[in-house]
């Protein structure tokens, strides 16, 4: 199987990377807007110890995000909405009895309860039920298959993401959404991602974390230096970072090391873990939700696309930028859909027509032969005849009489 196509790297600072990310106007971001202040709750990440499971949200938004703009989520969801792709997220679970999401999510083991909250937010991007409010997932025809990926509050290790990936391959999920970014564990990662790309299933992770990690009290807290993440930084892994309603990084985000594709990822608008309210949240890991949600409308689109061509093409006809600009509507409309084609039948088979029988063949030959030999034996007579009798040829009997007569 081919690889992803070779990533587009951006090693910068915080500062360049918020600079050089996108140009100024995009389009569908340089008209779009920023939320209207809702007061909402924000998705964390991950919990400290202790601290209790995240509560429902008791404010639902009334405005439709930026994000439905910038997708252009209406005229995508006239080409495909998902219908018939399981996309499993790997995170902190995703809830089992979300209305957005109802009737659509199958939970491995125990992944059905979400303490966290994140996987459940990610899902909503991906797969949410069309909303008029906040506009809905972006494939909201696809199925969530949750895997759990993290502790029961969040930690995930490479163990954990490895054995997920796994579980989502062996279930048959063609788009795997991974939430976490690790420094260890490359190896382990990088077998895991493998196995997956054998049974088609296409990885999708974030290039970096939704927030530096905390400072210590007393100290001033910094960004540190772009580095590689994993799951992301594995090749047959997109990558994905995110951008702001201005086509920029917030400047307070961790730097990028490298990435394949940007996609909103600053104030976006998604379900919680339980009841009807909403959430805020930031980071390249809602901005990698937005990416896997876009595979799973191309494999539903065009789905005898293998997962390195669905990979290249979400890569392709992104919008040029430092880092390639997600375009849903150009992922889709790059091939002509082949969803309901009837299935090409099996090659005729050559046949060698039999070999003639030999006994007509010969007696043939026999023929010719004999004909021939006539036809030289006349042309021969019909030279030689008239030249004897020109020199008076007499057959041999005669010369011997006059011979003895004499």
């Amino acid at each position: 199987m081919r690889r992803v196509p070779r990533r587009l790297r951006a090693v910068a600072s915080v500062a360049a990377a918020t600079a050089s990310l996108l140009p100024s106007a995009l389009p569908g971001v340089a008209s779009a807007t920023a939320p209207s202040p809702v007061g909402l709750p924000v998705i964390p990440s991950a919990l400290a110890s202790g601290q209790p499971c995240t509560k429902p949200s008791p404010t639902q938004a009334h405005a439709q995000p930026w994000t439905v703009s910038a997708l252009s989520l209406p005229r995508v969801r006239q080409l495909s909405q998902g219908a018939g792709v399981t996309v499993a997220v790997v995170d902190t679970g995703v809830g089992t009895g979300v209305s957005a999401l109802a009737g659509r999510v199958t939970a491995a083991g125990g992944a059905g309860r979400d303490c966290v909250g994140h996987g459940s937010f990610a899902a909503g991007l991906i797969a949410g039920g069309v909303d008029e409010a906040v506009g809905g997932g972006i494939a909201p025809l696809s199925r969530i298959l949750a895997v759990r990926g993290t502790g029961l509050r969040g930690t995930a290790t490479p163990g954990m993401v490895a054995a997920g990936i796994r579980s989502a391959a062996n279930a048959g999920a063609r788009v795997i959404y991974v939430g976490a970014t690790l420094t260890t564990g490359r190896a382990e990662l990088t077998a895991a991602v493998a196995y997956a790309t054998r049974k088609d299933a296409l990885v999708v992770a974030p290039a970096a974390p939704d927030a530096a990690p905390a400072a210590a009290p007393g100290v001033v807290p910094t960004t540190p230096p772009p580095q590689p993440y994993f799951p992301a930084f594995i090749p047959q892994v997109v990558s994905v970072a995110d951008f702001g309603s201005d086509g920029a990084r917030p400047k307070d985000a961790p730097g990028v090391f490298a990435a394949d594709l940007a996609a909103p990822g600053d104030a976006v608008v998604s379900i919680g873990p339980r009841g009807a309210g909403n959430y805020i949240g930031s980071g390249s890991s809602l901005a990698a939700a937005f990416v896997a949600g876009t595979a799973a409308l191309v494999r539903a689109y065009q789905p005898r696309l293998t997962t390195a061509e669905v990979a290249s093409r979400l890569v392709v006809s992104a919008y040029p930028a430092a880092m390639p600009v997600l375009d849903p509507y150009a992922a889709i409309t790059a091939v002509p859909s082949t969803a309901g084609a009837p299935a090409a039948g099996p090659a005729a088979s050559v046949r060698m027509p039999a070999q003639a029988p030999s006994g007509p063949r010969t007696r043939a030959l026999i023929i010719a032969s004999v004909g021939g030999g006539v036809v030289a034996l006349i042309a021969a007579a019909a030279a030689i005849v008239p030249l004897g009798r020109a020199r008076r040829w007499r057959p041999a009997r005669g010369r011997t009489e006059s011979s003895s007569a004499t």
